[in-house]
This record gives structure tokens, C-alpha cells and sequence, in this order.
């Protein structure tokens, strides 16, 4: 006989785990399944750790909305459980004439998504701010900042825990079978475990796979087809390199790009210690388990990187790691918003699939979570 359990999240990476913390808080039997050894190994171990302001979402989007509510509850929560963080600021600068409109356009995009407080700066207010940064013109975004995203997760799991929830590792879920909907458990979860396989019956499943999220969609029985989108082709991995040496930045340095660009350049972002790295770049690959970083790509992060610092010593770039982005749209598409299909979308009861996850998912992690549980009210 199956084992009945009310709430299930499948993927325990940040957005995962945030989302057990909220239904396991609001009283919910929670269990936890996830595919690897350990939590939050996957995406949320393989990005830039940044809180992002909003900037670059079209005003309106579930990401813009998300990323601007989802960034301030991330600070207040940080503060709470002491949790390493650093408002740090960034500078978005445009490295020429014709990209001081470009500029422009993510400075109004922002101010739509409610993101007030950017500072103009001329290339000579730049430089002081960060005497060796060269540009035409800069944003300042005081409110974008860094984070520990391994400490974040594990406040995320202990409040889960602490409130009666359970994470299961090494838990393939291989299958989702929606049922009628008229027991109290609607959906049946086929997981497989080194201990052999289990069937369970869950009120409320949340598919917050990432980079699974999408082929689960496709295995579970009872998803009219129009709610899967295509399976991936082809996979949007990002490099990042490391600088030997201390950088002599104090804020994260980002390009300017074009608003649907699928990537935000090639950046210089810091971590607690003051280390800084640079990515990540964009490439298409064959397969999601596609990490090592290619040495030979350095060349290119170099040049990219001296548009902004001229002064980047020759060979301070190591290979530092790779990660991949669970993307909706593919090569030469623009970036897809996040999509959380829920029973008014798809009209499963009991269901949401969180797709398409990418940047600033992280950011968006505590306000995707509250997105979810009233996804899951009844309609």
C-alpha cells in the first residue's frame, strides 16, 4: 500500500527548500525529494550568489515582480537568521557611446519595476567610485548585493525541519500520476532510492526540479500536453574564471546588454571574502552534465572583461566552474519568464510545475515560495 504524505516538493535547491519552509510553516506535512546525495548541488550551487535589484526583467513579469519583492524578504530574512550577506551595490556601465541608450533603457525598465533608487553616473562619477573601471556612463545600484547561498539553504532546510518536515536524498521521483482528484490524495509520486523503489500518495506535489523540471512535466500522467513545454535540445551552460590576486573593486561591474538578451554578459561579481570571478558566458551544449570549464575560453573572458578593466593583468584568470541554466527557450531565443503552472493553469488539482527557473530565481526564492502556496489554495 502506497504511503499517503499531504505535501511534496520535489528538488531541494533554494527555491525548492523555500518553498518546504513556507507550506511546512503554514502547518503542511512537508516531504522533501531530492535526486542527489545532498541538497542544493545543482543550479543553486553553480551561480553568481548575487541578490539582484530587478533591473532587466520586462515590467510585469513574474520575474520582475518576484525578483523586487523576493529581494527585499531575502534581506530581511538574512538579517534575521544571520546568514552572510553584503549590500555590496553594482555598477552597469556602458562601454561606449552607443550603449549610453541601451543604458537608458534598463535605468526605465527599472524605474517600471519598481526599482527607484538607481544613480546616473558620468564616466568621471564612475571613476571615483572605482578608479579603475573604464566607461562612458554607469547605473549605480545600491540595493544589489551577495549572499552565501550555502548558508541560505541550510536556514531554509533547518526552518523546514524545525517545523516538522523531512528531506529524503537520493530520491528520483520517475514518475507523477495525477489521480481524479476526489481522494485526499490526488497524486501518486513513483520514486526510486538506493533502497529500492517506493510509491506515495500526496495531496500537493511542486515540481521545483530545475534542471529535471521539465522532463518530470513530460512523465507525469495526467498533464494535458499543451502544459509541457519542448524538452531541451541543447543545454545553456556558463563559465566562470577566477582572478588570482585581490580585485580592486569594491561592487559588482555588469556590461550593459540588450534587454532580451539570454545572458548578462560577462560580469565581475565578488563573494564574502572579497574574491572576485567573472561569467557567466553563454554556450550551448549537448547535455546538462556538461561542467568542466574549457581553459582555452580564458582568452575570451579576458577581453571581454578588459572593455571595463583595461588593466586585468595578462593570465590572472583561472578556471574556476560551470553551471547550468534551466532554461525555457533555446539558441537565438529571447529569455522565457518564469512560468508557475499551477491547478488554474493546467486544471491538475494539487499541482505546480515551476519551470524555467533560472536567474534571478535565487533572489526570487522567498516570493516564488508564497507564489506557490497560493497556486495551491483552491480554486
Amino acid at each position: 500500500m502506497a504511503e499517503q504524505v499531504d505535501g511534496v516538493v520535489i528538488g531541494a535547491g533554494v527555491v525548492g527548500l523555500a518553498v518546504a519552509r513556507v507550506l511546512a510553516l503554514a502547518g503542511r506535512e512537508v516531504l522533501v525529494l531530492e535526486a542527489q546525495e545532498t541538497f542544493g548541488t545543482q543550479t543553486s550551487a553553480r551561480n553568481s550568489e548575487v541578490i539582484h535589484a530587478g533591473l532587466y526583467y520586462p515590467p510585469g513579469s513574474l520575474k520582475a515582480r518576484l525578483c523586487v519583492a523576493g529581494r527585499r524578504m531575502l534581506y530581511d530574512y538574512c538579517a534575521e537568521r544571520g546568514i552572510g550577506h553584503r549590500r555590496c551595490g553594482k555598477l552597469v556601465v556602458a562601454g561606449n557611446a552607443a550603449q549610453i541608450d541601451e543604458l537608458r533603457a534598463t535605468q526605465a525598465r527599472a524605474l517600471a519595476n519598481g526599482v527607484d533608487e538607481l544613480q546616473w553616473l558620468t564616466r568621471a562619477q564612475a571613476q571615483a567610485l572605482e578608479p579603475q573601471l573604464e566607461c562612458q556612463a554607469a547605473l549605480h545600484s545600491p540595493s544589489t548585493g551577495i549572499v552565501d547561498g550555502h548558508g541560505l539553504m541550510l536556514a531554509l532546510l533547518g526552518d523546514v525541519e524545525s517545523a516538522g518536515g523531512l528531506l529524503a536524498v537520493n530520491s528520483k521521483v520517475n514518475r507523477l500520476v495525477a489521480l481524479d482528484g476526489k481522494a485526499q490524495a490526488a497524486i501518486k509520486i513513483e520514486v526510486s532510492s538506493p533502497d529500492g523503489d517506493t510509491t506515495l500518495m500526496a495531496r500537493s506535489v511542486v515540481n521545483a526540479a530545475g534542471l529535471d523540471a521539465i522532463a518530470l512535466a513530460h512523465r507525469t500522467q495526467g498533464l494535458p500536453p499543451a502544459h509541457r513545454p519542448p524538452l531541451p535540445t541543447r543545454w545553456a551552460k556558463g563559465s566562470y574564471f577566477t582572478l588570482s590576486g585581490r580585485a580592486p573593486f569594491g561592487r559588482l561591474i555588469y556590461p550593459v546588454v540588450e534587454h532580451d538578451s539570454a545572458s548578462l554578459g560577462v560580469h565581475l561579481t565578488l563573494d564574502l571574502g572579497g574574491q572576485a570571478r567573472f561569467g557567466p558566458d553563454l554556450q550551448w551544449v549537448q547535455t546538462p552534465d556538461d561542467l568542466q570549464v574549457d581553459a582555452a575560453r580564458a582568452a575570451a573572458f579576458e577581453a571581454e572583461v578588459r572593455r571595463y578593466w583595461p588593466a586585468l593583468p595578462a593570465g590572472a584568470l583561472q578556471s574556476g566552474y560551470a553551471g547550468v541554466r534551466p532554461k525555457l527557450t533555446g539558441p537565438g531565443e529571447p529569455a522565457a519568464d518564469f512560468r508557475v503552472d499551477g491547478p488554474r493553469q493546467h486544471g491538475v488539482p494539487g499541482l505546480v510545475n515551476l519551470l524555467g527557473i533560472e536567474s534571478p530565481g535565487l533572489t526570487s526564492c522567498l516570493a516564488i515560495a508564497e507564489w506557490v502556496a497560493a497556486a495551491l489554495q483552491p480554486v
